[in-house]
């Protein structure tokens, strides 16, 4: 065992700080944008659904890749890995800091931020189930983990908010690239704890289709509110392109060779409900901040730093019960965690839809969203823990890649939908159809967690 692995020693918190604030800087890109979308529209001259587009595809390439990257990790290495993303995503965010119009915008923030994401992420979970072992100690680390990715994308609206009101929209690329820099200098000591094997085979064919399907559905999605066929069409190539992606990695294993995806890898049902778990929670966080931040923007004129402040209810929210997680974990069942996580944020979006139609007073939304934020907090980090330690350590390059990817895409979703929804029709309906769509996907986690394991908490399980 590292020293990593005893708990919270000098050189474990050493590990955990860079790769916490790696998944922050991420999940803060990810939500920050939705309270600059006025501020972006007008000094690019686009429109609003240009910089839904903008949010949605940087998401969509994470998503797209997460399971490449991850596969990548066992062939170059974590560590390798790490590095290569956070340089990557660190001149994506200069080339958006000055950016002349959209389409450099695209460049930088949807591309460039999104493959660096997609490289970086997957060592980050795969670095820590190695590192901390036993179910409280994987506990504590995962807790500090999501509790800076859920602070990051709750808290994004609120810093890129006051950032964009100070300074400008592009100061929050410069904060990006500051925080990239100092995980860089944080993470130069370290140390892989397995050995990169530059011989371990990599299916670029299975990433081509996995990604490409990916890709399609969600634009089919974003399609919706301009042409139905073409999103029809759209969703059914996706479907097609990744029945051929599982298609081709059964005639890979048949074959005696080594897929993008081993297909044991949907085999483990308490894995699968968790994964379902985590797209419905990240779909739901990032669903709700572009709603309540678009609405406010477009409908109720809110400037930036207004907005973000809104958002403030749901940050205090999260990292309440986010750093909560280890003692949780003692006490409570995972499964039980998950549970009551998701019964709090569909309460929350009902709370927020209810008394926002009711009244128009910006503190109508304060109650909603720290139930929310307290939710998303509180199974966070019970989610992943579930999953990831689904699988022995061979197997933690493709679940951490396939993990990262189902969250994700679950938030690339939830800002597609509930953008969809909303921008064919910016008005107080709007908004009540976005947010009942969100509080189905809230149920539909409910259900997968319902049907979750029961299991023991950490403190009886011997963890």
């Amino acid at each position: 065992m590292t020293a990593a692995a005893a708990g919270p020693t000098a050189a474990g918190r050493r590990v955990l700080v860079p790769l916490a604030l790696a998944q922050f800087i991420c999940s803060f890109a990810g939500s920050s944008m939705n309270v600059m979308i006025n501020d972006i529209s007008k000094d690019l001259d686009t429109t609003v659904q240009g910089v839904q587009v903008a949010i949605t595809v940087f998401l969509l390439v994470m998503a797209a890749l997460m399971i490449p990257g991850g596969k990548l990790t066992d062939r170059w290495g974590r560590r390798r890995c790490l590095l290569l993303g956070l340089a990557v995503y660190g001149v994506g965010a200069l080339l958006s800091a000055a950016a002349p119009g959209l389409g450099v915008l695209v460049l930088g923030n949807s591309v460039l931020e999104g493959v660096g994401t997609a490289l970086l992420i997957p060592p980050v979970y795969i670095l820590t189930t190695l590192l901390f072992t036993g179910t409280t100690a994987r506990a504590r680390a995962f807790g500090a983990i999501m509790a800076l990715g859920g602070i990051g994308a709750a808290a994004g609206p609120l810093i890129g908010g006051l950032l964009t009101t100070a300074i400008g929209w592009r100061a929050n690329f410069g904060f990006q690239v500051v925080v990239i820099a100092v995980i860089l200098f944080l993470s130069r000591n370290l140390e892989d704890p397995l050995p990169a094997d530059p011989r371990r085979p990599f299916d670029a064919v299975g990433a081509v289709l996995s990604a490409a399907g990916l890709v399609l559905l969600v634009t089919g999605i974003l399609a919706a509110d301009n042409n139905t066929w073409l999103m029809i069409g759209l969703l059914a190539a996706g479907a097609v392109v990744l029945a051929g992606f599982f298609a081709w990695i059964r005639r890979l294993e048949r074959a005696g060779r080594e897929p993008l995806l081993a297909t044991g890898l949907f085999r483990n049902r308490t894995s699968n409900l968790g994964l379902v778990t985590q797209n419905a929670q990240w779909l739901v966080l990032m669903g709700v901040s572009f709603t309540v931040g678009a609405y406010l923007q477009v409908v109720r004129g809110y400037s930036a730093i207004a907005t973000g402040g809104v958002f403030t209810a749901a940050t205090v929210g999260l990292l309440a019960s986010s750093l909560a997680a280890e003692r949780l974990a003692k006490r409570r069942a995972q499964r039980t965690l998950i549970v009551t996580g998701f019964a709090a944020t569909t309460a929350g979006i009902v709370v927020l839809l209810l008394l926002v139609r009711a009244s128009d007073d910006v503190w109508a939304f304060t109650p909603g969203l720290l139930l929310i934020g307290l939710g998303l907090g509180l199974m966070l980090t019970p989610s992943v823990n579930v999953v990831q330690s689904a699988f022995p350590d061979s197997r933690q390059g493709e679940i951490s890649g396939l993990s990262r990817s189902v969250s994700n895409l679950g938030s690339s979703l939830g800002t597609a939908v509930a953008g969809t929804v909303l921008v064919s029709e910016l008005t107080r309906n709007g908004y009540a159809a976005a947010m009942i769509a969100l509080a189905v996907f809230g149920v539909v986690g409910l259900g997968a967690a319902l049907l979750l394991p029961h299991d023991r908490p950490a403190a009886r399980a011997g963890g």
